[in-house]
């Protein structure tokens, strides 16, 4: 089997030159290089992993869930961007997004303006 080797490139010290766009929830994701026993190079982004939810308590809101709502709209409604609905999956406990709305009543943090989870080097986005 071939060795997976890290991916180093020289626009990576470049900001902005990272291959997902910076409200991406890969934005700051690792880089990873893969080489096929016929020399090709397949890049491909590391496993994400969360910050631990207490670190997002306290710049959460609270928004209780109704009937016909979706992850795509609370992102519309909080970031005026529904693809941005994963941030409210990273503040809650879910490993479906879909568990986040499936209950009308249901109470899910909302990560406020500006605080958005830390990435896995340790540098805050947004």
């Amino acid at each position: 089997m071939a060795e997976i080797e890290p991916y180093e490139n020289a626009l990576d010290a470049i900001p902005g030159a990272h291959p997902y766009p910076r409200t991406s929830r890969y934005h700051d994701a690792e880089i990873g290089a893969h080489r096929l026993p016929d020399g090709t190079e397949v890049r491909y982004t590391k496993r994400r992993l969360l910050p631990p939810l207490e670190e997002t308590g306290d710049a959460t809101q609270t928004h209780t869930v109704r009937t016909g709502e979706r992850p795509d709209l609370l992102g519309q409604r909080y970031f005026g961007d529904p693809g941005q609905w994963w941030q409210i999956a990273d503040a809650n406990p879910v490993l479906d997004p879909r568990e986040l709305t499936d209950e009308p009543g249901r109470e899910v943090d909302v990560p406020l303006a500006g605080h958005f989870p830390q990435g896995p080097q340790g540098v805050r986005r947004g």
